[in-house]
């Protein structure tokens, strides 16, 4: 038993080398600075703007100037508007009460009425019974 003896050489744990956000962070600059390092700062040429983004879209943008097809919805026309407006004063109901009767928003009868509302075959059909008119006799 006496021969035996302990190896108690150092062990060094080291941590990973800062990867490179770490090594750019402010903190570790400023730690940096601090010790004497040498700093190296570079500014890039495109910092702080969106041309890298926006330098191929003029392609896309040509092809939009050049594109002259109307895109808009359709909407209501005047004559369906008038005849919805015209049915349900006769009726004698307000919008709301309309509203209530076919199982839709009054905002919707407000949307017919106006003409902004894209017009929906089973909403003009619910007014149609609902007001006992004909409103789709031209289509």
């Amino acid at each position: 038993m006496a021969g035996i003896t302990q190896d108690w050489e150092p062990v060094v744990i080291r941590k990973k080398a800062p990867t490179a956000a770490a090594r750019k962070d402010e903190k570790a600059v400023n730690a940096a600075r601090r010790v004497g390092a040498e700093i190296e700062t570079v500014k890039k040429s495109n910092a702080g703007t969106n041309k890298a983004a926006s330098s191929s879209t003029s392609l896309n943008t040509r092809k939009l100037d050049e594109d002259t097809e109307n895109l808009t919805h359709e909407k209501v026309p005047t004559e369906l508007k008038k005849a919805i407006m015209q049915a349900r004063m006769d009726k004698k109901l307000t919008q709301a009460q309309l509203a209530q009767i076919i199982n839709e928003k009054p905002q919707i009868i407000q949307e017919y009425e106006s003409g902004k509302a894209i017009p929906n075959q089973q909403i003009i059909s619910k007014l149609e019974r609902a007001l006992g008119v004909k409103l789709r006799g031209k289509k």
